[in-house]
């Protein structure tokens, strides 16, 4: 699946949050935000696309997760918080190269070809990796090490990227091949643009197979490299994207022109992203995995990352003249985003509520984040009881028809549009503010709940006006439309 992830460590952020979040850009997998309970989670799991099964520990705890609607596919869980406050958001599928998979091959679902032949199950993936961990890990670093223990016995069918964070760190993993695995902390003041490639540009060896400080990698890793020849870096460091990862037309045509353009969002005065000498442009396969900002990061400003579609360039592809290059690259913001979610972790606020889960349904470009807190037996059914029907109803399908509405009528909508979102945000953060100071004053967390019920219902109420809203200007820009009046 196309996605992009941005991680925002403690020091970079403008409150001393961590925070992990990525655009979940399936083929139009409707969403839901649910709790899943202890005695909910699986004992025994079977993953639908592989086959594998997999005992699970007796001692899940509670967990947020964003499934896909229609189970037939799988649980598709995407993101979440645990009880532990700790988040999780898996995956950003990532790039690799010939060498590597046929050095650690993916470990495929075999089925029977002839008679008698038994089927082997194939390892693990998107659809599972979120229900086989986020339930059992206290830490962020706890979550690498869980993970990494599933793969090395059941392997992955695909390459992926997954990140964790707690109150104080963010890792970022990367899966190397079938069984193979890199694990770096993300730094403090940093924040990291990954757009479906094989992000990391720098690994400590040393540390990730000594003392484990900031990186964390399979043990036998430089065995693996060196009897592969993998290593195709010659600037006088090991070049992890040349050894793990792709370098193609087709990733800059649909992934560093991403990274260019986060990068340009959050460094527009430490560095040069336009011109004759810029530093990077769309198509350099060099951008850093990350940057220090030229100015602390919030919340709003992960989504107007996440949300983006080259605005201010001549790619934007919403600009009402023809650039000759209008629309090259893949945006940011897409149609086909079933979930968009931000796990904050937050400091200076009571344990129970260090958490705040941000959920966008449908395509970022058109939709509003709204805040919930995670530790909660429920979640509200506007969030929560969404069908494969359409409906006013649910936050996901109200979300989808302002997008498609929109989008046929951008410039008449887009104003619309954006006061929807600040208008969310606003009101939002208000509710989480009032209810902070409530249940540090009282100690009772279970006014999470009435929390998220006033924040559900405030999106319902502003989703709806909004919809109305861009209903009329999708109507009145019609095909059909004729200026003399019929009466």
């Amino acid at each position: 699946m196309g996605c992009t992830t941005v991680l925002v460590g403690k020091l970079a952020s403008n409150d001393l949050s961590t925070m992990i979040a990525r655009t979940d850009d399936g083929h139009f997998d409707s969403k839901k935000l649910i709790v899943v309970e202890p005695k909910d989670q699986p004992r025994k799991y079977r993953s639908v696309i592989s086959h594998a099964e997999i005992d699970l520990p007796e001692d899940p705890v509670r967990y947020t997760a964003c499934p896909s609607i229609d189970p037939a596919n799988g649980i598709w869980a995407a993101t979440g918080i645990n009880a532990h406050q700790v988040g999780m958001t898996a995956t950003e599928t990532i790039t690799s190269n010939p060498r590597v998979l046929a050095a650690d091959p993916l470990v495929r679902l075999k089925k029977p070809e002839k008679r008698g032949e038994k089927e082997i199950p194939g390892g693990i993936g998107e659809e599972d990796i979120v229900v086989l961990v986020l339930p059992y890990i206290k830490s962020a670093r706890e979550g690498v090490i869980r993970l990494a223990s599933l793969l090395e016995k059941y392997g992955t069918y695909e390459s992926n990227g997954i990140a964790f964070n707690d109150e104080n760190e963010i890792w970022w993993m990367e899966t190397v091949g079938g069984h193979h695995w890199l694990a770096k902390r993300v730094p403090d003041d940093r924040v990291v643009i990954m757009p479906n490639q094989f992000g990391m540009d720098s690994f400590d060896f040393d540390d990730a197979l000594g003392k484990g400080e900031n990186h964390l990698c399979s043990a036998d890793m430089l065995e693996f490299i060196k009897k592969n020849h993998l290593d195709c870096g010659n600037r006088g460091f090991f070049d992890t994207r040349a050894a793990f990862g792709s370098h193609n037309h087709r990733d800059r045509i649909y992934n560093t022109p991403r990274a260019w353009y986060m990068g340009r969002m959050l460094t527009p005065f430490t560095h040069k992203w336009d011109g004759e000498n810029a530093e990077w442009g769309p198509e350099s396969d060099d951008i850093p995995w990350s940057f220090v900002p030229d100015r602390k990061v919030a919340v709003e400003d992960v989504k107007a990352l996440l949300s983006s579609n080259f605005q201010g360039t001549p790619y934007d592809p919403y600009l009402s003249r023809d650039t000759g290059v209008r629309g090259k690259y893949r945006s940011i913001g897409i149609n086909r985003t079933g979930v968009t979610s931000v796990c904050q972790i937050r400091s200076g606020v009571p344990e129970g509520i260090r958490g705040v889960e941000w959920i966008c349904f449908a395509s970022t470009t058109f939709d509003a984040l709204l805040p919930v807190y995670p530790n909660v037996r429920r979640m509200p059914k506007y969030l929560s009881e969404a069908t494969l029907d359409c409906s006013t109803e649910s936050f996901y399908w109200t979300s989808a028809l302002i997008g498609a509405l929109a989008d046929h009528s951008y410039a008449n909508s887009i104003q619309h549009i954006e006061r929807y979102q600040e208008s969310v945000m606003t009101k939002g953060r208000t509710i989480i503010r009032e209810y902070d100071a409530r249940i540090a004053e009282t100690g009772d967390i279970s006014l999470c709940e009435k929390a998220n019920e006033e924040l559900a219902a405030m999106a319902k109420k502003e989703s709806t006006a909004t919809l109305n809203r861009v209903l009329h200007e999708a109507s009145v820009t019609m095909k059909n439309g004729y200026s003399r009046a019929d009466n």
